[in-house]
């Protein structure tokens, strides 16, 4: 079979399957899924942490080595920087089209804007994740089916969190399954552009990863867990702190395995 087939199959596969597979929790009955949320919304804060601190950014400092370190944080600054403008236009635009009054954003609109920014850093991760399938099959095939096998089994929880931040941002079931499988097949397209262009591409490949780890970051601090204070009282408290550890130990554990 063709290189480029093997790649194109195994990026589909390595997208779509890692999403089909989070989308068991869409199939929940709504009077569960209502109670579950909150908690998932806590895990999905903890797997944004995870996979950025965890994960991206260990990863792009070992493609540039230690003397690329100051590259690598002056890319995370500007990353927080572009979300938090990409964010007061999704903002804006919210208030805009349901007149927010006095223009302050509601919750609503700040969770709404959180499932936006999720699809763009989704979308970007896949991406890479498609370039690094396509490394791997231009190396050696069979490592490239061992490294999409890992990447599946390492997005299945990052998917889960994607899809409850969706749904806590206000869409329907059946947007929030289109979308972010619409996202986790970009991977494809990472692989095809890998595989004509690797080479150009690859130097870009840690800043790409920063970027990545921003919007995560970026999300999981400034969007989710203000969220989370809403509620004060000690035993939600402990449930978030529980539900937030989980989230990062199932980032590194996958990770772990990963590799």
């Amino acid at each position: 079979m063709p290189l480029l087939l093997w790649i194109v199959l195994f990026t589909l596969l390595g997208g779509a399957l890692s999403a089909l597979a989070a989308s068991a929790f869409l199939l929940a009955p709504e009077n569960l899924r209502t109670r579950v949320l909150p908690h998932l919304v806590s895990f999905a804060t903890g797997a944004l942490l995870g996979a950025a601190l965890l994960g991206l950014l260990p990863h792009a400092i070992d493609e540039l080595g230690t003397e690329g370190t100051h590259r690598i944080g002056l890319t995370l600054l500007i990353g927080l920087l572009i979300f938090f403008v990409l964010e007061k236009m999704v903002l804006w635009r919210h208030c805009h089209q349901d007149a927010c009054e006095g223009h302050v954003p509601s919750d609503h609109h700040r969770d709404a804007a959180s499932a936006t920014l999720i699809l763009i850093g989704d979308a970007l991760h896949n991406l890479l994740d498609g370039v690094l399938i396509a490394a791997a099959f231009m190396t050696d095939v069979h490592l490239g089916v061992v490294t999409a096998l890992a990447v599946i089994a390492h997005e299945i929880p990052q998917e889960m969190s994607d899809l409850a931040i969706l749904l806590h941002g206000g869409m329907s079931r059946a947007n929030a399954f289109t979308l972010n499988l619409l996202t986790s097949v970009s991977s494809v397209a990472g692989g095809v552009v890998a595989y004509f262009a690797l080479n150009p591409v690859q130097h870009l490949v840690p800043y790409a990863l920063t970027v990545a780890a921003a919007s995560f970051l970026y999300i999981a601090v400034a969007d989710l867990i203000p969220g989370l204070h809403r509620r004060v009282d000690a035993g939600s408290g402990v449930k978030q702190f529980a539900f937030i550890v989980l989230g990062i130990v199932t980032i590194a554990v996958s990770h772990a395995l990963a590799h």
